[in-house]
């Protein structure tokens, strides 16, 4: 992989840091309408919102031009602005919780090497949606996820897998349309 691979523009940066900014700003809308819908269902609401939040790990990655470290600073700047808001409940795990995802993101990607397609997409989404749950549950409410019965541990994470799965689908689709209107510079 070639060094220039690695450097960003100026307008990766902007597109990073709109990415990192979005994430934030969609996170208080949808996590209660998430809420609205899955708590008559007895749902976990925050695995299925965490899809919609996700996305813009992977539209982010696709619209930087699939450029490694994409995801992990989008992540990593959300992670840093929660954390210096006075009503970040989750103080310096906030870190952790925001940029893990989008390690997760680069990981998959380093090892899912190919064109950015639909299934890439799909996993994307579902590794970050699926990372940031595991996190949740294990660090920040505490629950010892091996004590529970199987069925208990599989379905937020099956709902994780999905609602996140579908975001990344999602990203894959705003970023089709941003192409076929050719406002991509890298528009391959």
């Amino acid at each position: 992989m070639s060094p220039k691979k690695f450097r960003f523009s100026t307008f990766d940066l902007i597109i990073i840091a709109l990415m990192a900014a979005l994430g934030i700003a969609i996170k208080p809308v949808v996590v209660p309408l998430a809420h609205i819908i899955t708590g008559p269902l007895l749902l976990p609401g925050g695995v299925v919102a965490g899809g919609f939040y996700m996305l813009w790990l992977v539209l982010g990655y696709g619209l930087t031009g699939n450029k490694p470290g994409t995801a992990l600073l989008i992540g990593l700047i959300q992670g840093i602005v929660v954390l210096l808001q006075p009503f970040a409940n989750h103080g310096a795990l906030s870190l952790l919780t925001y940029t893990a995802p989008g390690l997760a993101v680069e990981l998959l990607y380093i090892f899912a090497r190919g064109p950015h397609d639909p299934l890439r997409a799909f996993a994307g989404g579902a590794a970050a949606n699926v990372t940031g749950s595991f996190l949740v549950y294990l660090v920040l409410m505490r629950i010892e996820i091996w004590n529970l019965p199987l069925a208990a541990v599989a379905l937020p994470f099956l709902l994780a897998t999905l609602a996140g799965g579908l975001g990344g689908l999602v990203a894959f689709g705003l970023l089709g349309q941003l192409k076929k209107l050719h406002l991509l510079k890298h528009n391959k």
